[in-house]
């Protein structure tokens, strides 16, 4: 073989390499995603005494989901995202893992975040401004 082979043959797999790391860099954030049920990549985390509110962004849509700290027993849970101008996306129920998601098309609008776990609740007041 002669030495451009050989560089040709290098280069290809260090290409290789690389895409493939990227690949496994990237595919945390969207499996994570994929577990919550929103698309997009995370913006927020809302922590409170019994969960925590997980908000998501995707071009001019925001998805929000609940999560309690200890999942298992069916309790009452809810989330809710409104996006400035607009009723909010109530998902509200007893559920054992989670709560929503929601999504609603924000645009460039602002949107408040609310979530419960039991008696333990947050709300985000305007963000994403």
């Amino acid at each position: 073989m002669d030495t451009g082979a050989i560089r040709r043959r290098m280069a290809l797999g260090v290409a290789l390499l690389t895409a493939s790391g990227l690949l496994a860099l990237a595919a945390p954030a969207d499996a994570h995603a994929a577990a919550s049920g929103c698309a997009g990549r995370k913006v927020r985390t809302l922590p409170f005494a019994t969960g925590v509110v997980k908000v998501y962004k995707r071009g001019g849509y925001v998805c929000a989901v609940t999560l309690p700290k200890d999942p298992g027993p069916r309790r009452s849970m809810s989330v809710s995202v409104q996006a400035r101008g607009n009723r909010p996306v109530v998902d509200k129920g007893r559920y054992t893992h989670r709560a929503g998601p929601v999504t609603v098309h924000a645009g460039q609008r602002c949107v408040w975040v609310k979530g419960t776990v039991g008696r333990g609740s947050v709300s985000s007041g305007w963000i994403l401004c």
